[in-house]
């Protein structure tokens, strides 16, 4: 009895920060899309609020190689641009998908990805270190070629098969190997000039010398079609337009390397949903090809759908709160399990609506979410994104800031307020420390209350001034620190209402007054 070796799954990360604002979430955000991208021993080299333009660095540079994406949630955002949607399309390839819905003789809707599902099948099909002889390129188009009719040029197919090559009787004996033929206009003028003056820009000559001699390029892809439904062959372009005068059939040639070949062919329906049509040459529409489907059909069944070697990614949600989480996710709340990703014991693919194809979400995506708990409490997240998420808490923290700045005590005051914040209103509602992180004088500190601070309490109380003035330490007694209160009387002609209490009228000093916080 004989046990195989398994190389150790990786583990997805579903993390959550939250805390008040101004806590460095999207610092500590940076810091960890970065570390799952590059390790933890690499991460740690980062780390610190002095190699935090290194930092950043780092981070651009994983943006700007797609392997970390950023989204903001907000009350509008839906299933539809998240993960999926319909939007209209007037495109050449119009009519060429059944799951297209015809709207008027205007235009179609088409189905487009979401930032969701982008990420996803980026991680997923993540080409870095993996075996690219068993991945296709997804990015290169492909064309639907006949070299023959079946049971009649059955020499002309086999023909191109053994040689490496597709060939096309289209285009007359005209040599279309200058570069002007790349313009389509130029192979239509030449063609009314020596063959038919009359012909139109429909004229299949046309038409198929320019799919196969302009519009199709080496890397690009081919299927060898049998007929409507069938196909023999699947190869990549790897030369360009060459013509032969000395061919006894199809002048028109371009080398082709067949990486897969079986001459009782297979079902066209395993990667394309539209019969093929009787046009020699002609461009399949992108948004139809079953990549999957096509790699198992090549390479074989064993293909693996994702790659263990392939990078880490990571997809940061900021603001996860704001959004209707139900809404958003739809059936694919379930796929963010780590267990139930793509490859894990539990694995789970789901068929998405729209576009009708299967999809996973891969081990190697992970993502990170912000959320300020002074905008919406977490008490009201939704359920079952809270169990499907690791919640790390970030308080404000006075040690990080001076002790004296200008004679003022930045740790004794940012304490002092957030104690008096959280015994008039609640913990979740203080001031993060980051909001006073750059303050090097007296003057800076004066701005942050009078810009950020002062007018983010009045937000939080409602504009209740007086509990304002309770948290900067107006006790009424003394001179007025932060504010001044004036009473306001009654105005002729309106009679004082005994029940509502003293009217006050709050202003923001010109010159604060920090003695309360002097060391």
């Amino acid at each position: 009895m004989t046990e195989d070796t398994k190389a150790p799954m990786r583990s997805a990360t579903n993390l959550i920060l939250y805390g008040p604002p101004g806590t460095g979430k999207t610092y500590r955000t940076a810091w960890e899309a970065v570390r799952l991208c590059i390790g933890e021993q690499a991460a740690a080299s980062l780390k610190g609020d002095k190699k935090r333009d290194a930092l950043m660095t780092e981070y651009r540079r994983l943006v700007s190689e797609k392997r970390i994406e950023f989204v903001t949630f907000h009350q509008s955002t839906s299933y539809e641009e998240f993960v999926e949607g319909l939007r209209p399309s007037t495109g050449d390839d119009a009519g060429e998908g059944p799951e297209e819905v015809e709207v008027s003789t205007g235009f179609r809707l088409k189905p487009y990805d979401g930032v969701f599902k982008r990420v996803s099948e980026r991680a997923r099909l993540d080409r870095a270190g993996s075996d690219l002889s068993a991945r296709l390129d997804r990015s290169a188009r492909v064309f639907k070629v006949a070299l023959g009719r079946r049971q009649v040029e059955d020499e002309r197919i086999r023909f191109g098969l053994d040689n490496g090559l597709i060939h096309v009787g289209w285009g007359g004996d005209i040599d279309w190997s200058d570069e002007r033929f790349d313009d389509f206009n130029e192979i239509f003028s030449e063609w009314r000039a020596k063959k038919d003056a009359e012909a139109s820009g429909h004229d299949g000559n046309i038409v198929v010398t320019f799919s196969f001699r302009a519009d199709m390029q080496v890397g690009d892809y081919v299927v060898m079609s049998d007929g409507r439904d069938r196909f023999q062959a699947f190869g990549r372009v790897t030369g360009g337009y060459f013509y032969d005068p000395d061919a006894t059939f199809h002048p028109h040639r371009r080398q082709v390397e067949w990486l897969w070949r079986d001459d009782a062919g297979t079902e066209r329906s395993r990667f394309y949903a539209n019969g093929f049509r009787r046009h020699s040459v002609y461009k399949l529409n992108q948004s139809l090809v079953d990549w999957d489907a096509l790699e198992a059909i090549v390479f074989g069944e064993d293909t693996p759908l994702a790659s263990q070697s392939a990078r880490d990614h990571v997809l940061i949600i900021d603001e996860v709160n704001r959004a209707n989480i139900s809404k958003v996710f739809g059936e694919l709340i379930t796929l963010l399990e780590p267990d139930k990703r793509l490859g894990m014991p539990n694995e789970i693919r789901l068929v998405l609506p729209y576009s009708k194809k299967s999809f996973a979400v891969p081990a190697n995506l992970h993502i990170i979410g912000t959320m300020n708990t002074a905008d919406r409490s977490i008490a009201l997240l939704d359920t079952a994104l809270r169990r499907r998420f690791t919640f790390r808490e970030l308080m404000p923290n006075p040690l990080v800031l001076p002790a004296d700045v200008d004679g003022i005590d930045l740790q004794k005051l940012l304490t002092t307020m957030n104690d008096r914040i959280e015994y008039l209103f609640d913990r979740e509602h203080q001031i993060g420390h980051a909001y006073f992180t750059g303050c090097a004088t007296r003057g800076d500190i004066e701005e942050v209350m009078r810009d950020k601070v002062i007018p983010l309490l009045a937000e939080y109380f409602y504009e209740d001034w007086s509990k304002v003035a309770v948290v900067l330490g107006e006790t009424g007694q003394g001179q007025a620190r932060f504010l001044e209160a004036r009473r306001l009387a009654a105005p002729a002609g309106i009679a004082e209402d005994d029940f509502s209490g003293e009217k006050l009228r709050w202003r923001v000093k010109d010159q604060f007054d920090f003695s309360e916080f002097e060391g």
